[in-house]
């Protein structure tokens, strides 16, 4: 059952909004910029949204309020997003629009700083809610709150697949009758857990990342969010809508934080979006590719595709060196950024990296490249081998 994208917005370290993060695809301008984030002194880039902190957050939501959720608001507000939601909300009730999110580390800046208003004997400071902002589904709970909705809603948590598997997750409602529209998406914020933590992996890259580089090094840590709003299509969708044609998931469970050296399990996730779309390899036009610019991931991933789409593979790019890798946000923002470039016709460009490695095969772009899309594929891949594949397509 295809979907219709009825509405989608993203927000990222590229700006606010759609029209922002167009401007700099077109221009392949990057957003990453040298860490300068809390107390944080790595020597590493980040992908920061210019503006959360001056979010201002509903008088009946002030216990919802941290970085995270002032982050989920500020995209909420973008593009007739709010506007969308509330009519589909109207036109079958409340209890009939499900809220499905991904995030991987939710409200941990939240909890950082409550950690260190810490009292003498310890006890946590009244202004922490834990249930409210730490909890990994307090943004769910927050999104379904601001739009007063009474249908399912749950947090997918599986690291950097997590906002691109609740699109399947969305679709299996839908198809199944139990809801009518659902919001999607992701929201991850930056904090110092994530930072230090992929330092302590030796994942952070000194540099913009440089997805499928010759020298690359490692990851850029972005901050993100992003939605879609999903409904059935049918024979009144308009000609030139985009849709969610196939969604493919998969487990490998090869390690904690490596993936399958040939990519197995990110093969079975793109073999089964194809079959559930109903298309063969040579139907995509473009790969929005995981592509974060680590040694073993691009490896990985280039092996996948090639054993998925053979000796002739359609062009592929990271949008990983424009935004950073935005975690559990990434899905969800990368499934948007694909429908911008099916309603532009445009597959965009690789940002920083200037020498691809001779040692993968998959044709990457370094520069925006107009072609007649009608069908383009973008992958996420978590760790514990958790992998996610989406294919989005236009309406004929």
């Amino acid at each position: 059952m295809s979907l219709l994208l009825r509405a989608c917005t993203a927000t990222s370290a590229l700006g606010v909004g759609l029209h922002a993060t167009w401007q700099a695809l077109l221009a392949q301008r990057s957003g990453l910029k040298r860490c300068d984030f809390e107390t944080v002194t790595l020597d590493t880039w980040i992908g920061a949204v210019p503006g959360v902190d001056a979010v201002a957050m509903p008088d009946d939501l002030q216990d919802w309020d941290c970085r995270n959720n002032r982050l989920a608001l500020l995209a909420l507000r973008q593009d007739g997003f709010e506007d969308a939601v509330r009519a589909e909300r109207a036109r079958h009730g409340p209890q009939r629009v499900g809220v499905f999110l991904g995030t991987s580390t939710s409200g941990m800046l939240q909890t950082e700083l409550a950690y260190r208003a810490r009292a003498a004997d310890g006890a946590l400071p009244g202004w922490f809610h834990y249930a409210q902002t730490q909890n990994t589904y307090s943004v769910a709970a927050f999104v379904r709150r601001y739009f007063d909705l009474q249908g399912p809603a749950y947090v997918v948590s599986t690291a950097c697949s997590s906002s691109a598997k609740v699109f399947a997750h969305a679709q299996r409602y839908l198809q199944a009758g139990l809801i009518d529209a659902a919001i999607v998406g992701g929201v991850d914020s930056l904090c110092l857990t994530t930072l230090y933590g992929f330092h302590a992996l030796q994942l952070l890259a000194p540099q913009p990342c440089t997805p499928w580089g010759a020298q690359r090094q490692g990851i850029s840590i972005g901050e993100a969010a992003a939605y879609a709003l999903l409904t059935r299509a049918d024979a009144s969708t308009p000609g030139g809508s985009v849709l969610l044609l196939g969604a493919g998931e998969s487990s490998d469970a090869h390690h904690m934080s490596a993936p399958h050296p040939q990519g197995l399990g990110a093969q079975h996730a793109m073999q089964a979006a194809l079959q559930a779309a109903g298309l063969r390899a040579g139907d995509i036009d473009y790969i929005n590719l995981h592509g974060t610019a680590t040694p073993s991931n691009d490896a990985a991933e280039d092996l996948a595709v090639q054993a998925v789409f053979g000796a002739n593979p359609p062009p592929v790019s990271s949008t990983k060196g424009h935004t950073g890798h935005t975690l559990g946000a990434a899905g969800a923002v990368e499934a948007v950024i694909c429908a911008l470039a099916l309603q532009h016709q445009l597959a965009p460009g690789g940002c920083h990296t200037t020498a691809v490695d001779p040692a993968l095969r998959t044709p990457y772009l370094q520069h925006n490249r107009p072609l007649p899309l009608r069908r383009v594929l973008s992958n996420s891949f978590g760790f514990g081998g958790s992998n996610s594949c989406l294919i989005l397509g236009l309406s004929a």
